[in-house]
């Protein structure tokens, strides 16, 4: 904390939140505007808890390396030559001609994902007199933003759901904390959130305007640009949700018997060449790569970068083959989604990560017992399987490449707004069967 922080902090917030009150009512209704102000205030909390959970707890680490060793670099190279801080700005990190003296001491120049936050973190400090605490506040604002987007993406389509929403996309702890602060989850939340508002605006609704088609490539960019694994996971699901969206606007079953097997096919070419694409510049994310990829990450993670942590887990021995990964497809989903147990936890951090697993186990108990009879009849809702192989998929990409449950706690973040709107989708799915079946009764 600096005296830099003081100041213009709250110069920051306050401009925030008058931001906030001019656009509210044009993003809001007269039912979802209860949610706005507290779903950012949460993200501006989270923002700075983060901050002091790393400088005081963990002692330092990526929030801080992303600011203090890289964009805070960055905006001293604007003040000291706007041109070598144009020419930090718009490197893409493989070279350092004429501006050695900085890009030396930026630690991840040579780190293309984490080099983007650095910086975005800079063009925010060019507005913030590069002052942590106000940056990271911005980046709070960006993943309000994101969650807002994925939260009007879902209420126009069952406004009626807006409570159960408003938790999954805007509330729950680990991805206020986690996707808030100065961090590559923060970005890759904000462009999730754009990117599933925009396609069900031009895909679904099938309406079309620039803004959303720039808004599009952006969130690809960004995605693309940070964590490539999050569209491997994304895409197939995304184009399953549009065509099944399609599927379920035809009326006439023989024709849709009809066109479900050449819809399937388009599917699965569709998702094939999604992932071949997103894997093209990268060999770590093609295809025939994937599970080695998977391997190394775990391993490396679990008993080398993230052994002092103390909650490392193991699924097992990895062979690095692609038929030896999808034997822990089980245990992968199990561990993201519901671990770690009460009894594994080995510090505070830990505790608030068992404590929301355990609050998912009650939840999902509760779905699978009590709605049972409409549980498999709900699995032809579009939205409801969009938001199922999004985040089942997701939880074992994270859950066999992590084998560490700090590490864990922050990479599981994406999915789980998807997985809660599922279960949420599934229990308004089942009151629905309720009230069809009492309008039968009284007729």
């Amino acid at each position: 904390m600096e005296i830099r922080d003081l100041i213009v902090t709250p110069i920051v917030t306050i401009l925030i939140y008058m931001g906030a009150y001019f656009i509210r009512p044009f993003v809001t209704d007269s039912v979802n505007r209860k949610y706005f102000l507290p779903g950012l205030t949460v993200r501006v909390l989270g923002a700075i808890a983060i901050g002091f959970i790393y400088q005081f707890y963990y002692g330092g680490g990526d929030t801080f390396n992303f600011h203090t060793y890289g964009s805070r670099i960055i905006w001293e190279a604007f003040m000291d030559s706007p041109s070598s801080g144009a020419m930090l700005l718009f490197s893409d990190g493989t070279s350092s001609l004429g501006i050695y003296e900085y890009a030396s001491r930026i630690t991840f120049y040579n780190d293309p994902a984490s080099f983007f936050v650095v910086k975005i973190a800079a063009i925010f400090d060019l507005i913030t007199f590069s002052s942590y605490s106000a940056t990271a506040l911005l980046f709070s604002v960006l993943s309000f933003v994101g969650g807002w987007m994925l939260f009007l993406a879902f209420y126009k389509e069952s406004p009626g759901m807006h409570k159960w929403q408003a938790i999954a996309a805007l509330f729950i702890p680990s991805v206020i904390f986690w996707g808030s602060g100065v961090m590559k989850d923060t970005l890759t939340l904000m462009a999730l959130g754009f990117l599933t508002y925009v396609i069900r605006y031009l895909l679904i609704e099938k309406k079309f305007s620039l803004s959303s088609i720039l808004l599009f490539v952006l969130s690809m960019w960004i995605l693309y640009s940070v964590k490539k694994y999050i569209l491997l996971c994304y895409m197939p699901a995304a184009l399953l949700w549009v065509y099944a969206k399609r599927l379920s606007q035809i009326k006439s079953i023989a024709f849709k018997i009809l066109v479900t097997p050449f819809a399937g096919f388009i599917l699965i070419a569709s998702a094939y060449y999604a992932v071949v694409l997103v894997g093209e510049d990268d060999p770590r994310y093609s295809i025939d790569r994937l599970a080695q990829t998977a391997k190394i990450t775990a391993y490396d993670i679990g008993f080398y970068t993230g052994r002092d942590a103390g909650s490392g887990y193991s699924l097992g021995e990895l062979d690095g083959t692609f038929d030896g990964m999808l034997t822990k497809v089980p245990q992968a989903v199990n561990v993201a989604l519901y671990r770690p147990y009460m009894w594994e936890v080995s510090n505070p951090l830990m505790l608030l990560s068992a404590l929301e697993s355990f609050a998912l186990i009650l939840l999902s108990i509760y779905v699978v017992v009590h709605q049972r009879q409409s549980l498999i009849r709900s699995f032809t809702d579009p939205t409801i399987i969009f938001c199922l192989v999004f985040s089942l998929t997701f939880a074992f990409a994270v859950g066999v490449s992590t084998f560490n449950f700090g590490t864990l706690a922050r990479y599981k973040i994406p999915l789980l707004p998807f997985f809660v709107l599922a279960l949420a989708n599934i229990l308004n799915y089942s009151n629905n069967d309720r009230n069809l079946a009492v309008l039968e009764t009284t007729e």
